[in-house]
This record gives structure tokens, sequence and C-alpha cells, in this order.
């Protein structure tokens, strides 16, 4: 069976420790403002505590900052 989408598998959605969650691309992201963010990469970086400089992509602040919080 494939999804609503079309798509013959489910996106995948990998969570790290201490960084970003990692998702197959390519993806539009929303943010709570309804900008929409393209990523076009095989595997996109999302940013989960929101000190990325490029966000809601990951930019890798948490490793300058002590960690993931």
């Amino acid at each position: 069976m494939t999804p609503a989408d079309g798509r013959a598998e489910p996106v995948r959605i990998v969570f790290t420790e201490d960084g970003p969650a990692l998702v197959d691309g390519p993806v539009d992201l929303v943010t709570a403002d309804g900008e929409v963010v393209h990523a076009d990469r095989f595997l996109v970086a999302i940013c989960l505590c929101k000190r990325s400089r490029s966000y809601p992509l990951c930019d890798t602040s948490h490793r300058r900052r002590g960690g993931h919080s």
C-alpha cells in the first residue's frame, strides 16, 4: 500500500542523541509563521534546539553552546 502522497515508502526521520533530526530529503519545511523552507538535499538536518542561525535547518550551533538542551 502506498501513502496518500504517492510515495512508495514512508518518509524516514532519525532523532539523534544530542543534535538534529535527520530527514530523508528533499523536503519542504513549514515554520510556525508559515514560511516554507525547501531543502533539496538527500539528507536534511532539522534543528531541534532552535539555536541555529539557519533555523529550521541545523548549522551545528548546539555543539558550540555546550550540547543540546
